[in-house]
């Protein structure tokens, strides 16, 4: 019979070899990632859109979903004329980094390419300006805003506990409290941008033409008809068909297939 002490050890080697064969397994992908990256950027840069297409559409199936491939996706479909596609991915970069001025700029320009113009019901002012300071950074820069205003606040809270000089006692106080609004602000703004990647209720009109019904069935009244690119909000679905909302406030059904949410 073997000894407790031995099996015990015995568990935390092969706990170690897995642990290291699991670190050098994702550093192995990690690398061969970064390879098929360059391998896009590269073919985009040859003027190989197609290639760079199919190839950046294989790093985001690996995990990669940052806003530069997203951005650069979104530019290849452009420069082969699928606006749905294009603007569909510059659509997922924004949402990512909401304050890049390149990405808002070409998915602009793309939106003046697609047949409809749908006039945007304008939100409330301050609404506006909210979401408008939100999207000043993307979610990551305001995690890394919260974390290192969170760490100030411990240094002042520290000052304030230990220090016996009424003044510096007084400044850390203040600046602490100040520290921790901005902290739990900034986290706040970060788990909104992260709600609006995961709980995108937007997508775009991938179908040349797509009419919209009354109801969730072919027999529906046509209400009116919308083309490729068209963004989209999805109120419902039901049995194949989606509930959707214009930005003007127009709503209807339309077919799930005909659109690709965000």
């Amino acid at each position: 019979m073997l000894n407790p002490n031995v099996i015990i050890q015995m568990k935390k080697t092969y706990l170690l070899l897995l642990l290291l064969l699991t670190g050098l397994f994702s550093g192995v992908q990690a690398q061969d990632t970064d390879q098929l990256l360059d391998s896009a950027n590269q073919q985009y840069k040859r003027g190989q859109y197609r290639k760079a297409i199919e190839t950046y559409e294989q790093v985001l199936a690996r995990g990669q979903e940052a806003a530069g491939v997203y951005y650069n996706l979104g530019n290849a479909y452009y420069k082969t004329n699928q606006l749905g596609p294009a603007i569909l991915n510059y659509e997922r970069a924004r949402l990512r980094d909401p304050g890049n001025d390149d990405i808002r700029y070409n998915l602009n320009l793309a939106r003046q390419q697609i047949t409809d113009r749908i006039e945007q019901i304008p939100d409330f002012f301050i609404t506006r300006w909210v979401r408008q300071f939100i999207n000043l950074l993307s979610s990551d820069q305001w995690a890394v805003m919260s974390a290192a205003t969170f760490v100030v606040f411990l240094v002042f809270l520290t000052l304030y506990l230990y220090t016996r000089r009424l003044t510096l006692k007084k400044s850390s106080f203040w600046i602490g409290i100040l520290a921790v609004v901005i902290a739990v602000g900034s986290f706040v703004f970060a788990m909104q941008q992260k709600k609006d990647i995961v709980d995108s209720q937007q997508a775009i009109v991938f179908d040349s033409k797509v009419v919209v019904r009354s109801s969730p069935a072919r027999s529906g009244t046509e209400l009116f008809v919308i083309h490729e690119g068209t963004k989209v909000y999805l109120e419902d679905s039901v049995s194949g068909w989606y509930e959707i909302r214009l930005s003007d406030g127009s709503q209807g059904w339309l077919k799930q297939e005909t659109v690709e949410p965000v």
